[in-house]
């Protein structure tokens, strides 16, 4: 099994296991439950067939021998716990593996929606809108978000967690996601990964790459999007 399918195939098996949970029995435990149980099985699986490479889970004590490594598997077993537990679509779980530090395989399942993207299987990018979609979070939109949407008159399109918000980018829901204000590491490596894979534009907001396997896994910004936008997204943000 290749990297990108067993990628795939793990947050495939993860996001079914969310789905199945009982939620009348859990309650708010949904939440908690569900990222321990996604983890212990991503967890397990990652050191069952890839035993010799390094492992950086949001939900595991980091270990910090992976630094040492070259290639690092990088996991979000839920990201958008808010909105899992309410029962929403738009969360996600992330399954990536950075070499030498590059986002180079990812896969995020969107459970919620029933389909899994991943980096070794790319799809055609739908027609572009004009004016630009522009996603931010649902609860905290990041200032620069919204001084770049009023800059370019991007329509503001709301939503849940990072990897929902990047997949729509991908699926062509929107045109532009752009985050400041805190990610880590597992936040946005598999979405990076899955969205390079599909041609379009991921970097930092100040266009440098984003790099995986820190010491430190905070990784507080990133802009993916449509290739055709990046350059104006630069644009904006530096009149802000």
């Amino acid at each position: 099994m290749t990297d990108a399918e067993l990628a795939t195939a793990l947050a495939t098996q993860a996001g079914e296991l969310l789905m199945g949970l009982d939620r009348a029995e859990l309650g708010f435990k949904i939440g908690a439950e569900g990222d321990r149980l996604a983890n212990a099985l991503l967890v397990e699986a990652l050191r069952r067939e890839r035993p010799d490479d390094g492992l950086l889970s949001e939900e595991e004590k980091d270990n910090p021998e992976r630094l040492a490594r070259s290639r690092v598997w990088i996991v979000d077993p839920l990201d958008g716990t808010r909105e899992y537990g309410e029962n929403r679509t738009d969360w996600a779980v992330h399954v990536a593996l950075a070499v030498d530090g590059v986002a180079t395989v990812g896969a995020v399942a969107l459970p919620g929606q029933g389909v899994t993207l991943s980096s070794g299987a790319p799809l055609p990018l739908p027609p572009l809108q004009d004016p630009p979609r522009m996603l931010v979070s649902r609860t905290r939109p990041p200032r620069e978000a919204l001084a770049v949407a009023e800059l370019l008159g991007a329509e503001l399109v709301p939503m849940g967690s990072a990897g929902a918000k990047a997949m729509a980018v991908v699926l062509g829901q929107a045109e532009i996601y752009l985050h400041n204000g805190g990610q880590y590491e597992w936040d946005n490596c598999a979405p990076a990964a899955v969205a390079q894979a599909h041609g379009l534009h991921v970097s930092r907001l100040d266009g440098s790459p984003l790099v995986y396997n820190q010491a430190n896994p905070y990784l507080p910004d990133l802009l993916i999007c449509r290739q055709e936008w990046a350059q104006p997204v630069f644009e904006a943000l530096a009149k802000i």
